[in-house]
Order: C-alpha cells, then sequence, then structure tokens
C-alpha cells in the first residue's frame, strides 16, 4: 500500500504570517526521502494555503509522482494542462468549508466531469475522483471515464474518533464494497480524509483492495512535534506493516 503524503497545512503555517517560511517544496522534498510515494496538494480557488508557485516548484523538484487535488472549473483544469501534474483527483469544493466536506457528487455533474476527464487524459494525465463510498457514484466515476476513484474516509474517521467503533466498522464495510464494485469496474481504488496514526490500521486491512492512502494533516500536525521524516516514516511504518 502506497503513501501519499499532502503537504497542503505546510502552507497554511506560511500563510498564517503571508512569508516564505516553511516551505511547502522543501517539506515534499523531506517527506520524498522519507519514503513517500507521492506528493499530494490542494490548490484551492481562494488560494488559502497551497499557491501556484508552490505547485510550480513541486512538480519541477521531486521525482516521485505529483497529486494535484482540484476543483472541476475551467481555471483548475488550465492550471493542470499547463503544470502537468502526473495526476489530478477532482474534488468539491466551497468556499466557507475549512476543509472538503464530502465526495464529488459524480452522478448530478456527470457531463461536465467526463469532458473535464477527457481534456487531462488526453494531456496524459491521470485522473481521479474523489467520491463518498456510494456504489451509484463508483459506477458514475466508471461512466465518466476516470482511471481511479479516492474513497472518502472522512465519515470513518469521525466515527472513529468519537469513540463510535460500531459505526465506523460499518463504514468500512461501505468502504470494502465500493473499493471491490470500483476493481470490477477496471479504476484504481485510493482513500483519504480524516486517517490519523490512531485510526488507519481498519484501513490498511483493506489492502489488496485499496493500494494508496493520501494522508496530510496528521502527518504535518505531528511533524511539528517529532519532525517531517520521522512522521512519514512512523506513518509509512503503519500502512506497510514494518
Amino acid at each position: 500500500m502506497r503513501l501519499g503524503v499532502n503537504i497542503d497545512h505546510v502552507a497554511t503555517v506560511r500563510q498564517a504570517r503571508r512569508t516564505f517560511e516553511p516551505s511547502p517544496a522543501f517539506a515534499a522534498l523531506i517527506a520524498q526521502q522519507a519514503g513517500a510515494d507521492q506528493i499530494t496538494l490542494h490548490l484551492r480557488e481562494d488560494r488559502r494555503h497551497i499557491q501556484d508557485r508552490d505547485l510550480e516548484l513541486i512538480k519541477e523538484l521531486v521525482i516521485i509522482p505529483v497529486n494535484l487535488e482540484m476543483a472541476p472549473t475551467d481555471e483548475m483544469v488550465e492550471t493542470a494542462l499547463r503544470v502537468k501534474p502526473d495526476r489530478v483527483t477532482l474534488v468539491p469544493e466551497r468556499r466557507e468549508e475549512i476543509t472538503t466536506e464530502g465526495g464529488l457528487d459524480v452522478s448530478s455533474l456527470s457531463s461536465r466531469i467526463k469532458g473535464i476527464v477527457e481534456r487531462l487524459k488526453e494531456a496524459g494525465i491521470e485522473v481521479s475522483l474523489f467520491i463518498d463510498p456510494d456504489e451509484e457514484q463508483v459506477v458514475a466515476s466508471s461512466g465518466c471515464g476516470a482511471d481511479a476513484v479516492e474513497l472518502h474516509t472522512g465519515r470513518y474517521a469521525e466515527l472513529w474518533n468519537s469513540h463510535d467503533f460500531e459505526g465506523a466498522r460499518k463504514e468500512v464495510e461501505k468502504i470494502r464494497t465500493c473499493a471491490k464494485r470500483a476493481r470490477e469496474l477496471g479504476l484504481r481504488v485510493y482513500a483519504g480524509h480524516g486517517l490519523t496514526y490512531h485510526n488507519v490500521k481498519e484501513i490498511v486491512e483493506l489492502r489488496g483492495l485499496i493500494e494508496e492512502l493520501n494522508i496530510g494533516h496528521s502527518i504535518i500536525a505531528n511533524s511539528v512535534i517529532f519532525g517531517l521524516e520521522r512522521a512519514v516514516k512512523e506513518m509509512l511504518s503503519l500502512i506497510r506493516g514494518g
């Protein structure tokens, strides 16, 4: 199982003072050195953390894949076509949200999503759709021509963190069912959102169905205390069973 390290919140700290440090690009290089399989970053329309220059520098400097999370808008598509990340993950986005609150409603937006997927794939960019663990959304994602889906684990994380372990178990089963369905349709399956060092174990047990986890806040939060290299290595140990 691969680990994509989301470095958004390195930029969050920098933007709190509108200064030049800490550097998301430097963080990406440290994560790469620590063994991360991928760098993930979300270029939001309001540029609240990651900036265009961060994306450009990271794409230029790292040798591991770069996964750009972005809203399905014309501006973001043009940015992706210009910078050429290895993967684009289309996500929903609301200006007032603190973090992404749910999956993309591919069923309702299928016509628009399909056109965007086609443009990105023509440019040689892999396309993943960030969706809730819902079979209807899995089927719609396949119909739009996506290469992969990333299953939203936020609901699972909320249940686990509130000690509703029975509810969390049921959510894991929904994730398992959707991962199986996605693979039957020929989609690659990733997962992420809200995962921590404490709750990741149940999702790791879906290895074989899910091939990659994208984790950001927990890693960056722990890096403040222990350093980024150690934070990445400890998460890698948990997901790889080392």
